[in-house]
């Protein structure tokens, strides 16, 4: 066992785990935060995206011996409040940007760190390349990418208005 020392949505946290345990895995085993879903073990699906020292980072592709000393930021820490949704949760909701849900967690963190990275601005074309490490098995990601767009817009991240018709 090897001792963990991080900072999770802004509480400290000290634990032990097994040298092989993926950070996906001490998040929702020894921290009961679930919102952080494990799609495929493979890294192909996104659905376990979190942010390490602000950076979105596929979970079950990191250790969670390698995470120690960092700041991770998962959906459960996301909005500002409990009541309140974060502005890309919101967007998300807003455009039915979701149907099942499953995949939800991982877009939404992998938007946010899409938004902070192009703070010039996204388009359409920019959103699906960036997008293309986050698998959704129930949408045609038209929604999807409208909600990031608005959270964009509404971040003050200039974003195309209009998306192609043609999907």
């Amino acid at each position: 066992m090897t001792a963990v020392s991080l900072t999770v949505n802004g509480r400290a946290i000290e634990g032990q785990v097994e040298d092989r345990t993926l950070l996906v895995q001490f998040l929702r085993d020894n921290l009961n935060l679930t919102g952080t879903h494990v799609g495929c073990d493979t890294s192909q699906c996104g659905a376990c995206v979190v942010h390490v020292d602000g950076v979105a980072v596929k979970s079950c592709t990191m250790l969670a011996v390698q995470a120690s000393g960092s700041t991770v930021l998962t959906i459960e820490g996301l909005a500002p409040s409990q009541s309140e949704l974060h502005p890309v949760q919101a967007a998300f909701r807003e455009h039915h940007g979701l149907q099942c849900g499953y995949c939800t967690p991982g877009m939404i963190m992998t938007a946010v760190d899409m938004i902070r990275r192009h703070p010039e601005g996204l388009d359409e074309k920019t959103v699906r390349e960036e997008l293309d490490g986050n698998i959704c098995r129930c949408t045609g990601y038209h929604n999807i990418v409208k909600a990031i767009l608005a959270a964009a817009s509404a971040a003050g991240v200039a974003a195309e208005p209009q998306l192609a018709a043609a999907e």
